[in-house]
């Protein structure tokens, strides 16, 4: 995503880099944030900022470019986060976690909260999720209305 100046490009890392997250919150079992993470930042967020580059992608005929600016800097910085994250992962016990079965290493005595939450939403707090949704959809509309042209002028 970091690598390429097209900005088409870089909105495309960035959905491979969501997905990607999203995959570890599955590895992690935490099943809710996993779905909220594709349908928030991969189905919602992400969709908007592409559609706002494809419909923005050509000014006075060119595609737009972004430059690197800080690319020595970026590269250190994620090189010491790098080194520090293989650190952390090669000197963990991985045989003492709780919650894990070293036997079949699948997590003992999970249960998804996906069901808890899904009878709040339904009862408790359905106002407030669908005057989010409304909202939303308005916003959306505006978004479509500014970028379309105006054929009167």
């Amino acid at each position: 995503m970091l690598a390429t100046k097209n900005v088409l490009y870089a909105a495309f890392g960035l959905l491979v880099t969501l997905l990607s997250l999203a995959a570890i919150f599955v590895l992690l079992f935490a099943d809710f944030v996993a779905i909220t993470q594709l349908m928030v930042y991969v189905g919602g967020v992400l969709v908007l900022i592409l559609f706002g580059v494809m419909l923005s992608n050509q000014v006075q005929g060119r595609a737009v470019q972004s430059e690197s600016v800080n690319g020595i800097s970026g590269a250190l910085v994620a090189g010491i986060l790098f080194g520090g994250l293989a650190y952390l992962i090669l000197s963990a016990d991985y045989l003492y976690l709780e919650g894990i079965n070293v036997a079949d290493a699948a997590p003992v005595n999970t249960k998804s909260s996906i069901i808890a939450i899904g009878i709040r939403l339904i009862t408790n707090f359905a106002l407030p999720f669908e005057v989010a949704s409304l909202i939303l959809l308005i916003a959306l509309m505006g978004a479509a209305y500014i970028s379309t042209e105006d054929k009167h002028e």
